[in-house]
C-alpha cells in the first residue's frame, strides 16, 4: 500500500478532530516502522485520532522514517539485533512471534494493531480492548506463500518451520476482539485463512491535504519526463508488487516509464530495465503529484491488497491501467476512472496499454467526471468515525462483560 517518500509535513493539514478520552491509555502496535507509504498514512491518522498513544513495533529505523519522529515509540529486542537481520523478513520472522509476545499491555485500555506480519500477536488482559486492523494476512504464509517459496534461499531457511508458524500465525489472529479488514479482498481473505468474520473500514483518503500538495509548484527536474509522454508506477520495489511485469512490457514497447519506489527488489529492477525506464525515489508529496497530474496513466500491475496510490491517481486525474483482482476492484471504477487486464502476463498488459491509447481521450474526460466522487467513499472523516463506532460499541460490550462475571 504506497511507496517509500520524502513527506511534506502532512501533519500540519490535517484537520483538528475530536478526540478519544485522554484518561484511556492506549496503544498502537505495527510491524516495523521503517518506511513511508499509504500504511503509514494509516498510522498518522490513527495518531491524530490518539495523540497520547504509544507506538510499539518490532524495529524502528530513525532515517527511513523520519515521519515518525513526532511519535512516542517503543521498540522490540530486535532493535539490537545487526541490521542485516532485523531488516531481512526471512532471516528475522522466526524471532517476530517472540517479538510481539514480550511486549507488556497490562497498563493499557486500547491496544489497536495494525498488520500484514506478525503484530497481531500481542498478549492483553482481558479487560483490554484489542483492535486488529488488517492489512492482509501474513502474505507469505498463506495468499503468497507460492511466490516467496519459489526462492531456492528462502524455501532452505524456512521449510522446516513454516507449518509451526502458520499454525502460530492462525492462533494469533483469534487473540484480537475484533478485526477490521481495510477492503473487501482481506475480509475474503481474513475469514478463508483465520476463519474470523471481519468488519471492512477503508483506510481513510486526506482531499484537503492534497489539495495543498496540488497547489505546491513541485519543479519536475529530469528532461525527460518534461514531455509528459510517460507511464507511470508507484511502488515498493518487492516481488508480489509485479514491477518487473511492467518492465518487461516497457521494454517491448520502448515507451518511457517512470517507477517510483524503493524495495529489496531494485537492484534487480534495474539490471532488468532498458534506458527507457527511469527510477524516482524519495521525492515529495508534490513531485509525486507532478508525476501523477502529468502522466498518461498509472500502471498497476499487481493484486493490491486495498491500492491506495489509486486513489493519489485518482485525485490528480490520472487514468489507471490495474490487474482486475484484488482491492483495485473496489478503489477503481472500470472505465470512469480505470481500465483492467485479466492476467499478470505481458500479453495481456500489452492488450490494455493498447485498448488504453485508443481511449484515452474519453477515459480522461471520464477520470475528471467521476473521481471525486469515487474519491468520497474513501475520505477520512468516514475512516475516524467508523474506527470510533467500533471502538465504542468494543469497548461497551467489554464493560457489560467485565460488570456481569464481578456479579457471578
Amino acid at each position: 500500500m504506497g511507496v517509500s517518500r520524502k513527506l511534506d509535513s502532512p501533519c500540519s493539514y490535517y484537520s483538528k478532530i475530536e478526540t478519544m478520552s485522554s484518561q484511556k491509555k492506549i496503544a498502537i502496535i505495527y510491524d516495523w516502522i521503517d518506511k513511508w507509504g499509504g500504511v503509514e498514512r494509516v498510522l498518522l491518522n490513527l495518531h491524530e485520532i490518539f495523540p497520547n498513544a504509544v507506538f510499539f513495533t518490532s524495529y524502528y529505523d530513525e532515517k527511513k522514517a523520519d515521519w515518525a519522529k513526532n511519535l512516542k515509540i517503543k521498540a522490540s529486542f530486535l532493535q539490537k539485533f545487526p541490521n542485516f537481520i532485523k531488516k531481512n523478513r526471512i532471516l528475522s520472522f522466526i524471532f517476530y512471534p517472540f517479538a510481539f509476545e514480550s511486549f507488556n499491555f497490562t497498563e493499557y485500555d486500547l491496544v489497536i494493531s495494525v498488520t500484514s506480519s506478525f503484530a497481531k500477536s500481542i498478549i492483553t488482559k482481558p479487560s483490554t480492548v484489542h483492535i486488529c486492523y488488517l492489512l492482509t494476512p501474513t502474505r507469505y504464509l498463506w495468499s503468497h506463500e507460492r511466490i516467496y517459496l519459489n526462492n531456492k534461499l528462502v524455501r532452505s531457511l524456512v521449510m522446516g518451520y513454516l507449518e509451526k508458524i502458520k499454525r502460530w500465525d492462525y492462533i494469533a489472529a483469534q487473540r484480537p476482539d475484533k478485526i477490521i479488514s481495510i477492503s473487501k479482498t482481506v475480509k475474503e481473505r481474513c475469514l478463508k485463512y483465520y476463519k474470523r468474520n471481519s468488519t471492512v473500514v477503508y483506510p481513510g483518503f486526506d482531499a484537503k491535504y492534497w489539495k495543498k500538495i496540488s497547489n505546491l509548484k513541485a519543479q519536475i527536474s529530469n528532461p525527460q519526463l518534461k514531455s509528459q509522454n510517460y507511464f507511470l508506477v508507484v511502488s515498493r520495489l518487492e516481488k508480489y508488487k509485479k514491477v518487473d511485469l511492467a518492465i518487461g512490457v516497457f521494454n517491448k514497447l520502448n515507451k518511457l516509464l517512470v517507477v517510483v519506489g524503493e524495495g529489496s527488489e531494485e537492484k534487480k529492477l534495474k539490471e532488468l530495465a532498458k534506458s527507457n525506464i527511469v527510477f524516482l525515489s524519495k521525492i515529495t508529496d508534490a513531485e509525486l503529484g507532478g508525476l501523477y497530474e502529468n502522466a498518461q496513466a498509472l500502471i498497476m500491475p499487481q493484486e493490491e491488497d486495498f491500492g491506495y496510490v489509486a486513489l493519489e491517481a485518482q485525485f490528480f486525474n490520472c487514468p489507471i491501467i490495474s490487474y482486475k483482482k484484488g482491492g483495485a476492484l473496489e478503489t477503481i471504477v472500470n472505465n470512469k476512472t480505470g481500465i483492467f487486464f485479466d492476467k499478470q502476463t505481458v500479453a495481456s498488459l500489452s492488450r490494455a496499454i493498447e485498448r488504453f491509447k485508443k481511449i484515452k481521450y474519453n477515459l480522461g474526460r471520464k477520470v475528471a467526471e467521476n473521481a471525486v466522487q469515487n474519491l468520497k467513499r474513501f475520505d477520512k472523516k468516514i475512516f475516524i468515525n467508523s474506527f470510533k463506532n467500533v471502538i465504542s460499541t468494543l469497548s461497551e460490550r467489554k464493560r457489560d462483560e467485565g460488570e456481569k462475571s464481578s456479579e457471578a
